[in-house]
């Protein structure tokens, strides 16, 4: 019988509203994750999209700090899904820095991990060297994941600040501590 009503279950708010009742939005949603909870597990999960406003906050704290340097970087920020929001090239950076700012960022969102660390590991260890090799993937140091409430939201990605490990710092500076944005779990 369990059985039985769980496979009626997903029919009932079509039933309610095909039979004329006042069913409100409210009770449709009830019905649905009632199901979604008697079948026992989640089907969907709840996500946190990163802003364009917040990239572009990103973007200033990294210009000030790259400033600071006396450096020009190129900025991206990709977020939960892979994709561009983000992609400022800074004056007089060379071009190939555009495409190397977004697979470094790519590179942190994909593996949860700074590019410079995940480039130090794999060529320290010989089981993942191969990583090197996806076409993606790019292990030099300025791609850093951003975290939100234990999640990754998106990533940063640096290039043309002068070399892996001060690309590294400067993504780092992209944190927005005050809304909850982090750069480490």
């Amino acid at each position: 019988m369990k059985n039985r009503l769980f496979l009626y279950l997903p029919l009932l708010p079509g039933w309610l509203f095909a039979q004329g009742t006042s069913a409100t939005k409210t009770t449709r949603k009830s019905v649905a994750q009632s199901t979604i909870a008697l079948a026992g597990k989640e089907l969907v999960t709840p996500t946190f999209q990163l802003t364009q406003q917040a990239a572009l906050r990103m973007h200033q704290q990294v210009l000030a700090q790259a400033a600071a340097l006396q450096k020009n970087v190129t900025f991206a920020v990709v977020d939960a899904s892979g994709q561009t929001i983000l992609l400022i090239k800074g004056d007089g950076v060379g071009p190939h820095n555009t495409e190397a700012a977004r697979r470094k960022a790519f590179t942190a969102l994909s593996t949860k991990t700074s590019s410079l660390v995940l480039g130090r590991n794999a060529k320290a260890n010989p089981d993942a060297q191969n990583l090197a090799h996806l076409p993606e993937l790019l292990l030099l140091g300025g791609g850093v994941p951003l975290w939100y409430q234990g999640q990754v939201i998106g990533a940063v990605g640096v290039a043309g600040g002068g070399g892996p490990a001060q690309d590294d710092l400067l993504a780092k500076a992209a944190a927005l501590p005050e809304a909850g944005i982090t750069v480490h779990i």
